[in-house]
């Protein structure tokens, strides 16, 4: 039974959130979306005193920019100056308009500092993706389970009404990333312990392919039963080098078909248990299978509750995070991801809690989500422990990508409070490349056959 003390914090915050506008008051009038909406569902009017701007459309380059070309570079509004910075000194000024998370961060790293910039709505879609997201009001549906996309048309958001948590979790996992996603060269990297400077990083290749992202409309359940194909390769350090992994995520049943090259056995094994909460290898159990992009893989483990909007300081339009020439470690330092190249707007989000379901185990048995209304990436996030105590905080860094004319939230940062250590992927941070959006499917790792146990032991024997 939950004390009283919980009961008056949860009535609080429903009663903040409901201030800013419940979830699910709109009509569901596919009309509405591109007028009074934007094309995801998202408010297009601003607030009324003016800190979020309306939504005018999506962010296009400069002139000149080009696919290996600092994306940063090419950004309206790069000159900007922060209005104000939080830290230690103000962190409580501000905390209405902060995450828990973010609060524990400032005031628990010394020399933490979140820059406050103007608001800038930089998401939008193209026109294929805003029209399936039309066609989908009445016909995208969640399964008899409660948990599985039953169907949808495709690529569109699902749900641009949602009324369930996990309605806003779908609308997340299915936004427009094109076919698939390419780090020629991405390191997953978990910070020193403390009084040490030891960093764990791993450089791998990375694809991960959208089945369901080709242009075009189509229903979701006429396409391969996956959200996502993966595929990784390891060069270092010396102990992951060689190692290899395909995994399918579904979409329609738990659990994920993953397949593991390890070159000491010159094998592949499957492995069933490699999902969920389980540690990923070579990371000292500071990250786990569903963590990436700050949630991954199956949501059948949680039931999935909105608890409504509210405006929030989330990180937007956040380059530094994709800075491929710059110095990793003068981005990513020690104890947290440098001030300089994180950037923090006001913003409407959807608060979403998970709870872990009865009858079943995670290690982390509650998540908070704070999902970005205009795009739905996933820009925070706090993992509570079984005692209930503030584990784990994570946010996304949201960038307009120019391929696809969306915005996407790949580079993420976790940070693990109770051991003061924090982990970096998905980025391009200081890796010399730059991170590749396709949008027409363009090569072998964009076909299912590429995923297969056969495949991955041809490719990684070599």
């Amino acid at each position: 039974m939950r004390n009283s003390r919980t009961v008056r914090a949860s009535a609080l915050l429903a009663t903040l959130l409901l201030a800013c506008g419940a979830a699910g008051a709109a009509d569901d009038d596919a009309s509405r979306l591109g007028k009074d909406l934007t094309p995801s569902g998202a408010e297009k009017a601003g607030n009324k005193d003016g800190t979020i701007p309306a939504w005018t459309g999506g962010a296009a380059p400069a002139s000149g920019w080009a696919y290996g070309k600092f994306r940063g570079d090419y950004w309206k509004h790069k000159a900007e100056k922060p209005l104000f910075s939080i830290d230690a000194g103000n962190v409580d000024k501000y905390k209405d308009k902060l995450t828990p998370g973010q609060v524990a961060l400032v005031k628990g790293n010394k020399g933490y500092r979140m820059d406050v910039y103007p608001s800038h709505r930089s998401c939008g879609v193209p026109d294929f993706v805003a029209e399936n997201t039309k066609k989908n009001v009445g016909v995208a549906k969640i399964g008899a389970d409660g948990w599985t996309l039953a169907d949808a048309i495709v690529p569109g958001y699902p749900f641009p009404f949602p009324k369930t948590g996990t309605e806003v979790i779908y609308d997340s996992k299915m936004r427009y990333r094109g076919v698939g996603v390419e780090w020629k060269n991405n390191y997953t990297a978990v910070s020193p312990r403390k009084g040490s400077t030891d960093w764990i990083t791993a450089g791998s290749e990375q694809t991960n392919y959208y089945p369901w992202g080709a242009k075009g409309s189509r229903h979701f359940n006429t396409l391969p039963d996956a959200e996502s194909f993966v595929y990784f390769a390891y060069n270092t350090p010396t102990a992951l080098a060689g190692q290899g992994l395909t995994i399918k995520n579904f979409l329609n049943k738990p659990g994920t078909e993953t397949f593991y090259y390890f070159p000491g056995q010159r094998r592949v094994r499957r492995m069933p248990a490699y999902a969920y909460d389980a540690p990923q290898i070579g990371f000292e159990n500071q990250y786990t299978l569903d963590e990436p992009f700050v949630f991954n893989g199956p949501i059948d483990r949680f039931d999935w509750k909105l608890v409504g909007k509210k405006e929030l300081y989330v990180p937007y339009n956040s380059f530094g995070l994709y800075k491929f020439d710059g110095d990793f470690h003068k981005i990513a330092q020690n104890d947290f991801v440098s001030n300089d190249a994180r950037r923090y707007e006001l913003h409407r989000v959807y608060v979403v809690e998970a709870t872990v379901k009865n009858g079943t185990r995670h290690s982390s048995p509650k998540k908070v989500f704070y999902v970005d209304e205009d795009s739905y990436n996933l820009v925070a996030a706090e993992d509570y422990d079984g005692q209930g105590k503030m584990w784990k905080v994570k946010e996304g860094y949201t960038i307009p990508v120019y391929e696809t004319g969306t915005c996407d939230a790949t580079a993420f940062a976790q940070y693990n409070l109770l051991e003061g250590r924090y982990v970096i992927d998905e980025h391009a941070a200081g890796t010399g490349k730059d991170m590749r959006w396709a949008v027409e499917p363009d090569g072998q790792k964009f076909k299912e056959s590429f995923y297969t146990s056969e495949n991955l032991r041809a490719i990684s024997e070599r």
